[in-house]
């Protein structure tokens, strides 16, 4: 079991960003901060050209689309935590270029990507960076106030990852997911897979909403190709989240972003959330856990620049090398402001 204090209970304040968004014609730039916990760290920052009203090209440093919660920035997501299975499989923000099309019945993205460590340190320090590709392709037939549809499937292919121990820098990678909080980091699951050469994963996903009750849900399966006569390995994992409007008006939905929009100023909402991920695969000799996550949150949407949002969870996972079994029960509030 982990130590006690690292689950401690407490408060804090674990975001704060700044930024400035400019836009000229059919160019639109942008650059966010973050700071957290004495730390300043870079959030997005993109430059954009509009082609039309349904085509644009973005470039910089920023989240690339790869399933719906590519599409929510960590201040809406409506489980207050993003699912676990999405901490394992995606990347979060790369320096890369992403073009997007979306255009009645169809949207569609590919983007061109450098690791994220290149954000943080120059090639001299880690080598040939590694690179990818993903893409996201969605048919929406409905899209109209309180009766949304549509199924989607997301796919990338990437190059091994930087890593500070050289007998792994560019010929593996590390996923983890850590327990949904951000007052204690600890990781509820971590699996390092050696003699990497590369990955690829795809996520179907499928987004159901009639007046006031929607269904989100979305299944991720990674494959890590190995050499030196090892195992390759695979992952998986799935969540599945039941929302409903107490009061207020039906979900609508977002174009660009492929999602139910934010609800609107008043809205009471609960949102029912599962989630598996399952980072262990013995005959590849990697156990980096089997996880599963309950929860359920209440959001108010106080006004257009407020939300609070309540959350309880139960968090169990198993079959994670050198920890043993752990359980953890958490009730959580958050209080955000975003202009």
């Amino acid at each position: 079991m982990h130590k006690r204090t690292s689950f401690a209970s407490g408060v804090a304040i674990p975001d704060v960003r700044m930024g400035l968004g400019v836009r000229y014609g059919n160019w639109k730039a942008k650059i966010d901060i973050g700071y957290a916990f004495n730390k300043l760290s870079p959030k997005d920052i993109l430059i954009e050209y509009l082609f039309s009203k349904h085509t644009l090209l973005r470039g910089g440093y920023f989240v690339h689309q790869f399933g719906m919660q590519s599409a929510t920035s960590s201040s809406f997501k409506i489980s207050m935590e993003e699912p676990q299975s999405n901490n394992a499989f995606f990347n979060g923000r790369l320096i890369g270029l992403m073009l997007l099309h979306q255009k009645n019945d169809f949207m569609g993205t590919l983007s061109v990507f450098a690791e994220n460590e290149s954000m943080k340190q120059n090639t001299t320090v880690t080598g040939d960076q590694g690179v990818g590709m993903m893409s996201r392709l969605l048919y929406r037939p409905q899209r109209e106030e309180g009766k949304i549809f549509h199924v989607g499937i997301s796919g990338a292919w990437e190059t091994p990852r930087y890593n500070k121990t050289a007998a792994l820098n560019h010929s593996s990678y590390v996923l983890e997911t850590p327990f949904p909080t951000r007052i204690a980091k600890v990781n509820a699951q971590e699996a390092t897979i050696d003699n990497a050469t590369f990955l690829y994963k795809f996520s179907p996903e499928l987004l159901f909403a009639r007046n006031r009750f929607g269904i989100e849900a979305q299944y991720y399966y990674v494959h890590v190709n190995r050499n030196n006569g090892v195992k390759d390995f695979d992952a998986s994992g799935a969540y599945g989240m039941f929302r409903t409007i107490v009061k207020g008006a039906p979900y609508t939905y977002t174009d660009v972003d492929g999602g139910i929009a934010t609800p609107k100023p008043g809205a009471l909402e609960l949102v029912l959330g599962y989630n598996y991920t399952d980072l262990s695969k013995a005959e590849a000799g990697i156990w980096g856990g089997r996880l599963n996550d309950y929860s359920l949150t209440f959001n108010y949407y106080i006004n257009k620049y407020m939300i609070w949002r309540v959350r309880t969870s139960y968090t169990g996972v198993r079959y994670r090398a050198g920890v043993p079994d752990t359980n953890l029960s958490l009730i959580e509030t958050r209080l955000q402001i975003k202009f």
